[in-house]
């Protein structure tokens, strides 16, 4: 039998996979080419059930919370696989039929172990509306399995935020499904860990999918944060709108964005758009920025893509001292507001002030350029 798999390296092409027909990467192939290998390595050894993540739930009453396991999984890489494979604990959390919550459902994922898997399954019936933050904080290597269900009309926002201690690793997928008329926020934040793996993806099932995807990373010294998109519009009708923001600062500071969007010949009345930026702060920082459209058809509303990196813009420091803000706290103010951008998307005013002030505090301490102009806003 023939597999028709999109020419994409993010593609989700290991569903229906054991563990045994899943060869380790060797760090060549073009989905691992950016990754530190040894850093994960003990992830990739991940061949029987491993101990499970700490996972602690608060949710509004309505919300249905039960143990379940990713059944069918569209893992992209070996150890997203794993992850759905082998977590022994999973969990299940959904939002019923019409219900329109106010206050979030919050889960906090910590290690117990220095390594463990898990997985979630998120889910929205129809005409559903809410708000999933996944926060994942600690020490140890996790790899974490999340499917999204988005269900005909359903309105989801996910919150993914990666803010683990410096000998941390974290690496997973996050695996969006849209029904018809059904839209996700999407929010990736990453400022701590040693190393950051995520891969996100979204697929449409129905026409007239909506998904917005956003990102923001600040990456220390020696850390490495990476981000991968796959949006596979195969359906008519649907919009995807990408935009991840980054800075750097600190020697071997490296951060990856690859942003794949795939437009089906099947997929007319597409619209999309994907964006990324990178602020590189100090001397021994890198970016890699890799966006990729791929269409099929020319029966689409609109799509394009666009990348940058550089440093900072003279004119916005030339402004802000000519105003008489000292040098140094104009590049601090220049940094806050670019990733805040992003940041004050989330729709929980305590996790902006949280966030915003985790920037804060990299840029007063670990470079001598921000030193001594933390202070509050």
């Amino acid at each position: 039998m023939t597999v028709t798999v999109p020419p994409s390296d993010l593609a989700p092409r290991l569903k229906g996979l054991n563990l045994n027909q899943i060869p380790v990467p060797n760090g060549r192939e073009e989905e691992w080419r950016f990754t530190p290998m040894k850093r994960i390595a003990k992830l990739h050894e991940l061949s029987e059930t491993e101990s499970s993540p700490i996972f602690t739930i608060s949710s509004p009453e309505l919300v249905r919370i039960e143990n379940a396991m990713i059944t069918d999984f569209a893992a992209a890489d070996r150890i997203s696989a794993a992850a759905a494979l082998l977590s022994s604990d999973g969990k299940s959390i959904t939002i019923p039929k019409e219900v329109v919550l106010t206050e979030p459902v919050i889960v906090e994922t910590t290690s117990k172990t220095d390594r463990s898997v898990g997985s979630l399954l998120l889910n929205l019936e129809k005409y559903s509306k809410g708000t999933f933050i996944i926060d994942h904080t600690g020490s140890g290597a996790i790899a974490l399995a999340v499917e999204v269900n988005v269900a005909e009309g359903a309105d989801a926002t996910v919150i993914s935020i990666h803010d683990g201690d410096r000998k941390s690793v974290f690496t997973g997928q996050q695996a969006i499904k849209l029904g018809k008329d059904a839209k996700v926020h999407h929010v990736a934040i990453t400022l701590g860990g040693d190393m950051v793996r995520l891969v996100t993806t979204v697929e449409y099932t129905a026409p007239g999918g909506e998904a917005v995807m956003s990102g923001a990373y600040f990456t220390d010294a020696g850390q490495h944060h990476e981000h991968r998109l796959f949006v596979d519009h195969s359906v008519p009708n649907c919009r995807s709108d990408v935009m991840y923001k980054g800075a750097l600062q600190g020697q071997d500071a490296h951060s990856v964005w690859i942003g794949d969007v795939l437009i089906r010949s099947s997929a007319i009345g597409t619209s999309t758009y994907e964006l990324n930026r990178n602020l590189i702060l100090t001397e021994g920082a890198r970016a890699d920025s890799v966006p990729n459209l791929e269409i099929e058809t020319g029966e689409i509303v609109g799509a394009g893509h666009a990348s940058a990196t550089g440093r900072f813009d003279d004119e916005q420091i030339f402004y802000l001292m000519s105003r008489g803000v000292p040098e140094v706290q104009a590049k601090r103010l220049v940094v806050r507001g670019f990733l805040a951008d992003v940041i004050f998307r989330i729709p929980s005013a305590d996790l902006q002030n949280r966030l915003i002030k985790d920037v804060e505090n990299k840029l007063g301490n670990a470079d001598p350029l921000f030193a001594g102009v933390f202070d509050e806003q």
